[in-house]
């Protein structure tokens, strides 16, 4: 193996506001798969993680509940880790945008984009609630489309025709989201990120391997139109950090959610004695990886890693972004009942079920994923249960039987062990380059083989010859070491089932480095 990377791994910051679905957990087993592949090949790795807990949505569902938005987020991030510890996401710390020590970098990141200069003031004209006494945000705002004349759009791009606007005072005859009002146009002082003054650093780090071709194409458009400066402020009311030296200024939420990230991790460091500020320095050689979603591209691949050069912090080795979750070829819909949320899945089936089909058809690029029903119950059944499970199943009696529960001292062909070894670069690539569904199909083509090769020797029916004790015991030997093998490297992808693999071998899965010496002479339960 290559020398021991240091790696950092997250994935999009859940919003504390509501419970987790379907959809939800397409990212989050897409980076945990990555996460425990990186580890089992030996790898420094970690993976740091947070809820996103502040903004308008979350202040406003707190008030319709009648509890305080710290209660709230409380309250939702214990169901948003009950969830993944169920799912077996395996990050190592799962902090709160709205901590202390968030806080504390967000404030010293802000400090240092101050010094450089790159944020100035300024007063722009924004929509007001005279019902609800408060400023609206973009997404609190819905009025016609002024390109298209789409009704019901939101106040900051139109889901028809897919304009964006510069403000939501372009809709035609917006209104308040909160109370319905028609709101009006008020004067009040905004701080601005300048996001221009990084467009060369930012044109060469678009320009390099960081992120996936399609991405990098949507950047140069973005780059053409000019980078705008970014709106960094709410008024109050507003639940969030409040900008230092103000009285009623608050960060955009966009600003302090992907701090996160950094404080997670720098828990992660006070925990386990790491350097922070080592991992964090434009020169390190340590590596950090962003998985999200394909709808906010812009904060992660424009504005974040120029607020990380503004702070004098390194900036992303890469940002990964997926498609959307589709059930049945369709929008995930409550009418049609295929909004499932993940508590729901996990009250009725096992976790690895989900997380191997996600694996099943998780590419390297953007492209949405289905959710087929009746594919999913096929694939569980004939891929995990028919091929897999199968070998360990058809084998194990017989090793009980003929081997008192212990191995044969050696393969009967170790040259199919060897061509499965063989195997293992290309399924390590495919992980690697996150392209699960051709590290699965390398897998179940393996699989394939192994029941090949216990159907050609049939030990249940050597078993009804006498003599053939040894003959039986051998097979059956390498049919375990095929499945260990196989077993070995799905365990990143159905953690759970591996688990219980390894405790029936009587040794780990989750660790790849011993992987090309078979088990011999060795007992299982």
């Amino acid at each position: 193996m290559s020398s021991r990377r240091r790696i950092l791994i997250t994935a999009a910051l859940p919003y504390a506001n509501g419970p987790m679905h379907l959809g939800h957990m397409v990212e989050y087993i897409q980076t945990d798969i990555w996460a425990r592949f990186q580890r089992a090949r030996g790898h420094e790795t970690w993976f740091a993680w947070a809820d996103d807990a502040h903004g308008t949505p979350i202040m406003l569902n707190a008030r319709a509940q009648g509890i305080t938005p710290e209660a709230l987020i409380e309250k939702m991030g214990e169901e948003h880790q009950a969830d993944f510890a169920d799912f077996g996401l395996s990050h190592d710390h799962f902090g709160s945008t709205h901590s202390e020590e968030n806080r504390a970098l967000v404030e010293r990141i802000w400090q240092k984009l101050k010094d450089r200069g790159v944020i100035h003031q300024r007063s722009i004209d924004q929509l007001y609630d005279t019902e609800k006494n408060m400023f609206l945000p973009d997404r609190f705002i819905r009025g016609q489309c002024p390109k298209c004349g789409a009704a019901d759009q939101y106040g900051d791009s139109c889901e028809s025709c897919g304009a964006t606007y510069n403000s939501p005072t372009e809709l035609i005859e917006p209104r308040s989201v909160v109370s319905g009002s028609a709101p009006e146009l008020r004067t009040t002082e905004h701080y601005f990120f300048q996001l221009d003054a990084f467009r060369d650093s930012l044109a060469q780090w678009v320009g390099s391997d960081a992120l996936q071709d399609e991405v990098a194409n949507k950047l140069s458009e973005w780059f053409e139109a000019g980078l705008r400066d970014w709106d960094v402020t709410r008024d109050e009311p507003y639940f969030g950090f409040r900008i230092p030296g103000t009285e009623d200024k608050f960060f955009y939420v966009w600003l302090d959610a992907p701090v996160g990230y950094l404080s997670s991790f720098q828990a992660i460091c006070q925990r386990e004695g790491l350097d922070f500020e080592e991992w964090m320095a434009p020169d390190t050689d340590t590596e950090m990886y962003h998985f999200i979603g394909k709808d906010i591209i812009y904060f992660h691949c424009l504005f974040w890693p120029a607020m990380l050069e503004g702070a004098g912090f390194r900036r992303p080795t890469a940002v990964y972004a997926h498609g959307f979750l589709t059930v049945n070829g369709t929008k995930m819909s409550k009418s049609r009942g295929t909004f499932i949320k993940a508590r729901t899945y996990l009250d009725h089936l096992q976790p690895d079920y989900l997380r191997y089909y996600y694996a099943a058809k998780l590419g390297s690029g953007l492209a949405d994923i289905d959710l087929n029903l009746e594919d999913f119950v096929y694939r569980v059944n004939a891929d995990l249960v028919g091929k897999l499970v199968n070998i360990a199943s058809r084998c194990a009696g017989f090793v009980h039987k003929f081997g008192d529960g212990r191995l044969a001292g050696q393969l009967p062909d170790p040259e199919l062990f060897e061509d499965f070894l063989a195997t293992g670069p290309d399924i390590i690539d495919a992980f690697e380059n996150r392209s699960y569904q051709t590290a699965i199909r390398h897998i179940m083509a393996l699989a394939d083989r192994a029941n090949q090769y216990v159907d050609e020797h049939k030990p249940w029916k050597m078993a009804k010859e006498e003599g053939r004790e040894e003959e039986i015991l051998a097979v059956c030997t390498q049919g375990i070491n095929l499945f260990r093998l196989l077993m070995a490297w799905l365990a990143p992808v159905i953690p759970f089932t591996a688990e219980r693999a390894g405790e029936f071998l009587g040794t780990r899965l989750d660790d790849w480095s011993g992987l090309d010496q078979p088990l011999l002479d060795h007992p299982i339960e």
